[in-house]
């Protein structure tokens, strides 16, 4: 696994809505507005399910997904890709759903898409954009 840099970190803490993108396994693509995209480590994002429909479907079909990080304030334009695993039950569903109540009570939080960071990529404009960060 990859791990974030600080300029990638800072830049995922400024963001308030994160575009997140699945694909299903036949590759149709959904991209949505995900609130709750929470850095946990250097390695690991987890995403709350509220409600997300063909999201979901498409993650217990390919658990592939990324996640674009950009905003007036980031100072930069990232791209993190990684592997999902879903859970809603245990330790990890259980934390996440008491931060995500505790933020906006009564939101379902039927489940904590757990994605494992595999690739970060430069999204910003000019010679570098797409290019392999990490």
């Amino acid at each position: 696994m990859v791990k974030l840099s600080e300029e990638i970190k800072t830049a995922f803490s400024k963001v308030k809505i994160f575009p997140v993108a699945t694909a299903s396994k036949d590759g149709i693509p959904n991209v949505v507005p995900i609130g709750f995209c929470q850095l946990v480590d250097d390695e690991t994002i987890w995403i709350a399910d509220n409600f997300m429909a063909k999201s979901l479907a498409n993650l217990e079909e390919n658990p592939n997904v990324a996640v674009y990080v950009w905003g007036p304030d980031t100072r930069g334009c990232f791209q993190i890709k990684g592997k999902t695993q879903i859970f809603n039950s245990g330790e990890k569903y259980e934390k996440m759903k008491a931060i995500v109540n505790a933020a906006k009570p009564g939101l379902p939080s039927k489940n904590l898409i757990e994605v494992r960071i595999s690739d970060v990529f430069q999204c910003a404009p000019g010679p570098g954009a797409g290019t392999k960060l990490l």
